[in-house]
């Protein structure tokens, strides 16, 4: 389903710098070697990908600060779409923003985590990676092929791992949520003690009601995915978590202050 020409020349110079890297490693990790190089191979990708994640980071930001401006001309302009088409396009052009700011950035993203998916989920092309070890356990083993053995406690501690941190990510998006809700409060408060409708606010309640339940809950995702990916697809998985953990720690710090 995923083997067409670029996903497949991708996946092949992926394969051969875990192996190089897995080879190098040898010598201090030993059997643990392929390993220790899928857990430096996903943070040189994520290092690699970084600046669109910033990018992405500093267009969410860009938004959110012309956010309340976008609400009032969606409330003065709401019987006019053209109108307000080409008002919030004179917005974002003057701030030097833009709509999609955020989401190109993470269109990006996309093509280099379908390549460590398909890397580290599957051994269709014979590569052999999923056939090394770590602890006796086959990087190719999955829970449904038992936890005897080393099995379940390297399964447990990853999976573990993941919980913990979807726990995290997901009490950081009720925060962000909590924030934004109250942010928004304020603002509307504010519009109806100016003798304002404050139709602009409530008008976008329902919306953001229903994200602040669902955001919080898709950190979970990655821990149902974990429960039928092989073993190498959950180093690589909580790798890739732990990092995007702490990216959110550091680039959205100030987004997650509560506003004084």
């Amino acid at each position: 389903m995923l083997a067409f020409a670029p996903l497949h020349a991708a996946v092949g110079v992926a394969v051969t710098a875990v192996t190089r890297l897995a080879d190098t490693l040898h010598p201090l990790t030993g059997g643990a070697a392929t390993a220790a190089a899928i857990v430096l191979f996903t943070i040189a990708v994520r290092l690699l990908i970084s600046p669109l994640t910033l990018a992405q980071v500093r267009g969410e930001r860009r938004r959110a600060v012309l956010a309340p401006q976008v609400r009032d001309l969606r409330r003065r302009h709401a019987a006019d779409p053209a109108r307000l088409q080409g008002e919030l396009f004179a917005l974002y052009r003057s701030a030097g923003a833009s709509p999609v700011a955020g989401c190109l950035p993470a269109l990006l993203q996309a093509p280099f985590f379908l390549v460590m998916y398909r890397l580290f989920s599957t051994d269709d092309g014979g590569t052999g990676l999923l056939d090394e070890r770590l602890a006796g356990v086959p990087l190719g083993w999955h829970l449904s092929d038992g936890l005897a053995g080393a099995a379940g406690p390297l399964f447990g501690t990853l999976l573990a791992a993941l919980v913990a941190l979807a726990w995290w990510s997901s009490r950081r998006a009720r925060r962000a949520a909590a924030a934004g809700a109250m942010a928004g409060g304020s603002r509307a408060a504010g519009t109806g003690a100016a003798g304002g409708t404050g139709t602009g606010a409530s008008a976008e309640e329902p919306g953001a009601a229903i994200l602040g339940r669902v955001l919080p809950l898709l950190p979970y995702l990655t821990v149902v995915v974990a429960l039928v990916m092989p073993l190498a697809g959950v180093l690589y998985l909580v790798t890739t978590t732990t990092w995007t953990a702490l990216e959110q720690a550091v680039l959205r710090r100030e987004q997650g202050r509560a506003p004084s």
